[in-house]
């Protein structure tokens, strides 16, 4: 499969994986704040991090299987433009609270996962 054909598949599981974790955050959670949209870049930021290290840093994972996972399935996955735009609506709702727990939470949340994402891939390979 070409490298654009990897990017396409994983880019469709991605999206369909984000939908779903949408969907079941809003019906087991509610809708009055973006779990989902949080949880997706939180988890896709460990992710990401923990891919490329294990890519990088050894033979773990082949160029192939990188842009797979990281440029499609997690670049499917995650959802920056949705919190942004969210972030935005509940500034227009004049839910200023809401809107700063969803900005903060967010940009902190992906940094400790990417830092923890880091140190698992280092874990496993060292480095």
């Amino acid at each position: 499969m070409t490298r654009v054909g990897l990017v396409a598949l994983g880019g469709a599981l991605g999206s369909v994986a984000r939908y779903g974790v949408g969907a079941l955050a809003a019906r087991l959670i509610g809708p009055a704040f973006p779990w989902g949209t949080l949880m997706v870049n939180v988890t896709g930021s460990f992710l990401i991090a923990l891919v490329m290290h294990l890519a990088l840093t050894g033979t773990v994972i082949s160029l192939e299987m990188r842009i797979f996972l990281t440029t499609g399935i997690l670049g499917g996955f995650t959802t920056y433009s949705s919190f942004n735009y969210e972030t935005l609506a509940l500034l227009n709702q004049r839910a200023y609270w809401l809107a700063g727990l969803n900005l903060a939470s967010t940009v902190l949340g992906c940094l400790v996962a990417g830092m923890l994402g880091l140190a698992a891939g280092r874990a496993v390979v060292g480095g």
